[in-house]
């Protein structure tokens, strides 16, 4: 009988999302933190990530998992295994992401996937460049963190993003548009600031500016401008700032309503501009039926 041959296939290394797996080592990493996960879950991740796009049946998974001869509740220990893996990804069965239910037959990993094809002449970073390459992470990892990338946002409607996007511009229009025609109104509401010269200034100058902004960004979404979500999120630092500013808007307001509701109000709109962010993520501005991820 001869030799049994080494196996020479190249290590299995997937990139999904924010995610790498690498099935030689049974790890699972998210923009290169490690995440915990045991070693049954790995395996069917491993073989969801082998086969994207198709059905993996419960069978296929039992076999897998368990050697013939091995007495073991089935049924329940597919669905932990699946359910652990579910936990790690930060998916859920109701609203799948990565791993879809298909009712009594087994599952399929519905996020695209890319594998990794090890370059052979890749020799271990020098030093320095590997400290640098652990400060990026740490970085991304940190805005990571703060902001949400594609892969943490649930699926909904082009509809629904784009109306909800549209909306959000509309207010601010009607934020500016309202304050350009009561200055009188905010002149005397501001009297009362140290800066108050500085403070009316700077709501006649980004009131006009951001007018034309608004709008930009509304036919933009309408018209699906290519590129425009790499677009929006470049400027959208800049946005984010004057978005804040803008959140005190309803305390120009005070002769109309009082201190509490203002700052109720304030309190949203400070969630406006990372709002505007996710949708734009979630695929408002892009072509219906297409990925904005």
């Amino acid at each position: 009988m001869p030799d049994s041959q080494p196996d020479l296939r190249p290590t299995r290394r997937y990139r999904f999302g924010a995610f790498e797996a690498d099935s030689a080592t049974g790890e699972l990493r998210r923009n290169g933190v490690r995440v915990r996960l045991h070693a049954q879950p790995f395996q069917v991740l491993a073989m969801l990530l082998e086969r994207p796009g198709e059905m993996l049946t419960r069978e296929e998974i039992s076999r897998a998992l368990w050697p013939e001869g091995t007495f073991v509740d089935y049924e329940h220990g597919v669905n932990s295994a699946v359910n652990r893996l579910r936990d790690a990804l930060g998916d859920k069965a109701s609203n799948p992401r990565f791993v879809e239910t298909l009712a009594r037959r087994g599952y399929r990993f519905v996020a695209p996937v890319e594998r990794i094809v090890p370059n052979e002449t890749a020799l271990e970073p020098p030093l320095a460049e590997s400290s640098t390459a652990a400060e990026a992470n740490s970085r991304q990892g940190i805005f990571d963190r703060v902001l949400a990338s594609p892969e943490d946002l649930p699926k909904s409607s082009h509809t629904v993003v784009q109306t909800l996007f549209i909306l959000l511009q509309l207010m601010y229009i009607g934020f500016y548009v309202g304050a350009l025609a009561n200055l009188a109104e905010i002149s005397e509401i501001l009297s009362r600031l140290s800066f108050a010269t500085e403070a009316f200034i700077v709501v006649i100058v980004t009131a006009a500016l951001l007018i034309p902004v608004r709008a930009f960004l509304i036919t933009a979404v309408l018209f699906h401008a290519p590129g425009f979500q790499k677009k929006f999120l470049k400027i959208w630092p800049v946005l984010l700032l004057l978005d804040l500013a803008w959140s005190l808007a309803p305390f120009l307001l005070l002769h109309h309503i009082n201190f509490g509701l203002a700052l109720a109000c304030t309190a949203l709109l400070v969630y406006s501009p990372f709002a505007q962010r996710s949708l734009i993520l979630m695929g408002a501005g892009a072509v219906e039926g297409s990925s904005a991820r």
